[in-house]
């Protein structure tokens, strides 16, 4: 039996990725509920080596084949390098997942993998991981999570969309860059423009101006410009904002992860007219839950505002 045949049924599914501190696991734990209340039966993997203090339960955990503080203990390697070699070996032992995986056909899988950047950028372990699910008949889109504080300090909003772009052409998996932990971008900052801007990654030239007004980035202006041409060259990257406490900002979320992995064009639920004309039509919804965020957002801004006009 070839590799592709071993299951022949389709699985879909998510890898969920992203620096830490992103909300991976938080992720992973309320989109299974989320997708449970639609009928989905859904399997958390838990890929992450580090992870040890999980807050519920997962269908396979990593930790049955390997565990970072083992690694570092037998081998004396750092966290960096442990956990490097956590993924070369899980890579080495691919049978042992396709086995356990196996035993989990017939639900919907949220891959929650580590959090270190170089995994997704230039190492090649978890890619290869990637592409032998691939050969197993999953059908994945790599959900990358970006901690939305980002947007409010233009030289980091910069270095996440190098960041971005650089893990959307190494992983080679259909791709949703999302903003994270929504409902706390306020408490981070005011926002030098609309969020619209910074999801949908408009013309980044205003940022570099806005990034000039700094004494420091004044003199990497040069470097600064050349960076987001760049990113407007490839035009690959957008973000979907997302707060998990909010169900309409989850199921945005769910929808654009459907279209990338082919999920929302079979037959596995009911689709509604507005799914289907959402799915031909692209992304506008983007618009809309982002509109929804910004209002919040502007909101907030303008309580605050009386807050301080009252004090005074």
């Amino acid at each position: 039996m070839s590799e592709g045949s071993r299951g022949s049924s389709l699985a879909f599914g998510q890898v969920v990725i992203g620096p830490p501190g992103s909300g991976k696991t938080s992720y992973c734990h309320a989109m299974r509920d989320f997708l449970g209340r639609l009928g989905r039966s859904v399997a958390v993997v838990n890929l992450d080596p580090a992870n040890e203090a999980l807050p519920c339960p997962c269908a396979l955990d990593i930790g049955e084949l390997v565990t970072l503080p083992d690694v570092m203990a037998s081998l004396g390697l750092g966290p960096n390098g442990g956990l490097l070699y956590c993924m070369e070996y899980l890579e080495a032992n691919a049978d042992w997942l396709r086995d356990r995986l196996q035993q989990l056909r017939g639900h919907y899988f949220l891959f929650d993998c580590p959090g270190q950047v170089e995994l997704y950028t230039h190492h090649e372990a978890l890619k290869n991981v990637f592409a032998q699910l691939a050969k197993w008949n999953f059908r994945l889109a790599a959900v990358h999570l970006v901690d939305s504080h980002y947007c409010t300090d233009p030289g980091k909003f910069i270095s996440v969309l190098c960041t971005s772009l650089s893990t959307m052409l190494h992983v080679e998996l259909p791709h949703v860059n999302v903003l994270s932990k929504m409902d706390l971008i306020e408490q981070y900052g005011k926002l030098a423009f609309n969020l619209d801007y910074y999801t949908e990654v408009l013309d980044l030239s205003y940022l570099v101006d806005h990034l000039a007004s700094d004494p420091f980035f004044r003199n990497f202006r040069r470097l600064n410009e050349k960076l987001v041409e760049v990113i407007e060259d490839y035009s690959l990257v957008s973000f979907v904002p997302l707060n998990i406490q909010d169900k309409q900002s989850m199921r945005q979320v769910m929808q654009a992860v459907d279209k990338a992995n082919g999920y929302s064009f079979g037959d596995q639920e009911l689709r509604s007219l507005e799914v289907l004309m959402s799915a031909a039509v692209g992304a506008d919804f983007h618009f809309s839950s982002t509109l929804a965020v910004q209002e919040k957002y502007v909101q907030s801004q303008d309580k605050a505002v009386e807050e301080e006009v009252m004090d005074l």
